[in-house]
Order: structure tokens, then C-alpha cells, then sequence
């Protein structure tokens, strides 16, 4: 752990996102920007969580679940900086033989990932079996999980989001990236994603909103959700965000969902970013 406050933290990941990006010239900053508080929150305040003794099982720990296993590089980060492998080996990010590929994976044995993610729509359902194995083991932890808003028009999505509902997998908690884009553009001109806020109610989720760059409502939201535990309803935050947060030239556009920054964005990124724990 570190004494740093979660501003601190958030803004030494997301420095780390720019390198890593830049460094393998590929890889996804925009929706890992975006991301950042939420994880730092999670991972360095909420999450019941032993880096040190790191199990696949995961008994007795809280857990979570990446998707959108494109925005990889936010993970990397939160997971390094909270102790579950070295720093450094951030710089391998998406390099040959490395465990940080551009999606996680697990035949490399990175701790912190149990599953291979990034096949957009999958990660809700493994999320909802993990926190049904808590449930039948009596565990009192809860199970997180974050998707993008333009993962939400895969089908297997809404096929988990009934599972869920009907079997009262009322320790979950999945978060909706709400960045209103995705790689080809906004989501209302990809596909429209109409009412999220009534169309979770109408699958029989408790709904709650936040800013997802405001660590006291993203407290609130979780606090509120856990306390529905044993309503037989499964939980959904619906997380406001900007994609490519932090960086002004990235902010708000779908551009920067794929794109490595080069050098001289990479330093105009890096003069808005407080490095705060010491680059790797």
C-alpha cells in the first residue's frame, strides 16, 4: 500500500498509461483514462484484496472482472502499483515473451488476472458465476466487474444481465463505462444504446448512477449497491466518464480509443500529469 492520496495515485496511472502506450507504439489510452479513478478506488480503498498471497481461487478476497479487456494498460498499472508484480515490468507492456499483453490473459500467470478478457461481451457472465460460487460458499464478499457502454450491444450482455436477475445474484456489482464512445465513433451514431437507466431496471437490476471521476460519489454508488445485498437483485453503476480523461487533446472524442501517442504528445501528455510515485 502506499500513503499517497487516490488523486495522487490516479494521477501517477495515468501517467503510466501514456509510456506504456507510447513505449509499444499500440494500445488503448482512451478508455484506460477514462477508467483510472474507478480502479484506483477500488484497488487501493475498496476491494478486500491480498496481492502478496495471490490465489486464483480467489477465497475470502473480493474480486473483479475486466470486459473491456482492451484498456489494459489501467489495469497493469492499478494491479502493479498496489503490489501484485513489480513496477517495472510495466515497460513491457505488449513486448515479445511478456506477461502484459494488450489484452490480459492467464497462461503467463500475471497475478491479479483469472480470466482471459477482451472478446467484448464475455466478462459479465464470468463475473456472475464467480459471485455465485461466493454465494453458495457463504462468503460475504462481493464481485466486481467493468464493461465498456458500446460492449452493451453484444447479446450475451443482456442473455447474463437475465441469468443474473433470475438466480438473485445479489453480490454483484458491474460498472458501466458511460463514455458515449467507442472505436468507430459515438455510440448514438455506432448504435444507439437508449435508456440505460430504465432498460437494467426493466432486467430486474438495482441501478445507480455516479460521475465516475468523483472518488466521493463513486463511495456513495458502491456503498448504496452493497447495501442491497440480500434484496435478491444483482447491481449496475452507470459511471459517467470522458474517454482519454487527464489529456485535453484526448478528452471527449473516440480518436485516441486505439492510438499510441508519439513523442511530442507523449511529453505534452505527460507535462498535465503529476508524477507522484516515481515512473517506472
Amino acid at each position: 500500500m502506499t500513503s499517497a492520496s487516490l488523486p495522487q495515485i490516479a494521477s501517477q496511472v495515468r501517467r503510466d498509461i501514456v509510456r506504456m502506450v507510447h513505449g509499444a507504439s499500440s494500445g488503448h489510452p482512451g478508455g484506460s483514462l477514462g477508467c483510472v479513478d474507478l480502479l484506483t478506488f477500488l484497488f487501493f480503498e475498496e476491494m478486500r484484496i491480498t496481492p502478496e498471497s495471490f490465489a486464483m481461487n480467489g477465497h475470502g478476497e473480493d474480486l473483479f472482472f475486466l470486459s473491456n479487456g482492451h484498456i489494459s494498460p489501467v489495469w497493469y498499472s492499478v494491479l502493479a502499483r498496489r503490489g501484485y508484480f513489480p513496477v517495472h515490468e510495466l515497460e513491457t507492456f505488449r513486448k515479445i515473451n511478456s506477461r502484459l499483453q494488450g489484452h490480459p490473459a492467464t497462461e503467463e500467470g500475471l497475478p491479479g488476472i483469472r480470466i482471459a478478457s477482451g472478446s467484448l461481451g464475455q466478462g459479465l457472465s464470468a463475473a456472475i458465476g464467480a459471485a455465485q460460487v461466493k454465494k453458495m460458499n457463504d462468503e460475504l464478499t462481493t464481485v466486481f466487474s467493468l464493461h465498456g457502454d458500446g460492449e452493451l450491444q453484444e447479446g450475451q450482455i443482456w442473455e447474463a444481465a437475465m441469468y443474473a436477475a433470475h438466480h438473485q445474484v445479489d453480490n454483484l456489482i458491474s460498472f458501466i463505462d458511460c463514455n458515449g464512445q467507442q472505436i468507430d465513433g459515438p455510440t448514438d451514431e455506432v448504435m444507439g444504446l437508449g435508456d440505460l437507466e430504465r432498460k437494467w431496471s426493466a432486467f430486474g437490476w438495482q441501478v445507480h448512477l455516479c460521475d465516475g471521476h468523483d472518488f466521493d460519489e463513486l463511495r456513495n454508488a458502491v456503498s448504496v449497491a452493497k447495501q442491497q445485498r440480500g434484496s435478491g437483485k444483482p447491481n449496475v453503476i452507470l459511471m459517467k466518464t470522458a474517454m482519454g480523461k487527464g489529456v485535453d487533446f484526448m478528452e471527449g472524442t473516440h480518436k485516441w480509443h486505439g492510438i499510441a501517442p508519439n513523442d511530442e504528445q507523449l511529453e505534452a501528455a505527460l507535462g498535465q500529469l503529476e508524477e507522484t510515485l516515481g515512473d517506472y
